[in-house]
């Protein structure tokens, strides 16, 4: 009953990429930036996990 009270949070996974622009006012580019920015962070932490999952495989095998 409540819930449409609450502000909606938005999620990273919320963003739909080249979507139309010209309709989101200032603070609404700025979240998205923000959002996407913690995003790209996410997933740069996640490549170098990964990347170094396939180096400590690969020196594995090497020997």
């Amino acid at each position: 009953m409540f819930d449409d009270l609450e502000p909606k949070t938005k999620k990273a996974s919320d963003i739909q990429l080249g979507c139309e622009l010209s309709t989101f006012s200032l603070e609404d580019i700025d979240e998205r930036v923000a959002l996407l920015e913690a995003e790209i962070v996410r997933l740069k932490d996640e490549r170098a996990r990964k990347a170094g999952h396939l180096d400590a495989a690969q020196s594995f095998f090497k020997s």
